[in-house]
């Protein structure tokens, strides 16, 4: 009977381990294009992650971004953006090719300055925003997608006239990017 037993539980138990093919740690790398409202600009991110199991990771990123935006004839900023989030990704496949899904949420601290036809301003501040995201990883290579949003800021300044002014900067920016990942590839 304990024979029995100890038989059933093996194989209960063999049964319910699923042994992971990829190594749980990852540390990605990427460098990209950023796509804000009106412009363009460059990112650079390091991201390291933690594989719960072949089909889901989660990590952290940081992502730097330097931005230029034209509105027309009559407006123009530069920003820079510096995000520190916490992200999810789910693989849709377990061979070569891996396409992903996934999100993030964190903290963005932005800096902008602003100039119009009807003044220019200039300011700091940490926002709270979010990304989904769309990517594959392919041998120790990476591609995504993500587009990070984030609340517009208020940036004070001066008008044409000398007079105290506010003045709205777009934060919310389209990145596509290619990476590698050192680490975390098949076992």
């Amino acid at each position: 009977m304990k024979k029995l037993l100890l038989v059933a539980i093996m194989a209960v138990s063999v049964s319910i381990v699923n042994a992971q093919d990829y190594k749980s740690f990852q540390l990605y790398l990427g460098l990209g294009y950023t796509v804000p409202e009106g412009g363009g600009g460059i990112l650079f991110d390091v991201e390291p992650a933690y594989r719960i199991n072949d089909d889901i990771a989660v990590g952290l990123r940081w992502e730097s971004a330097a931005m230029a935006r034209v509105v027309g004839n009559e407006e123009a900023s530069i920003s820079g953006t510096a995000s520190y989030t916490l992200n999810g990704k789910y693989y849709l496949t377990s061979e070569g090719f891996r396409p992903y899904v996934g999100a993030g949420v964190g903290a963005f601290s932005l800096a902008s300055v602003s100039v119009s036809s009807t003044g220019a301003g200039a300011g700091a501040e940490t926002k709270i925003g979010f990304y989904p995201r769309i990517g594959f990883d392919w041998g120790h290579f990476n591609i995504n997608i993500d587009y990070n949003f984030i609340p517009s800021s208020s940036v004070e300044g001066v008008d044409v006239n000398g007079n105290a002014a506010t003045f709205d900067v777009a934060n919310s920016y389209l990145g596509i990017r290619l990476g590698a990942f050192i680490f975390g590839g098949k076992k």
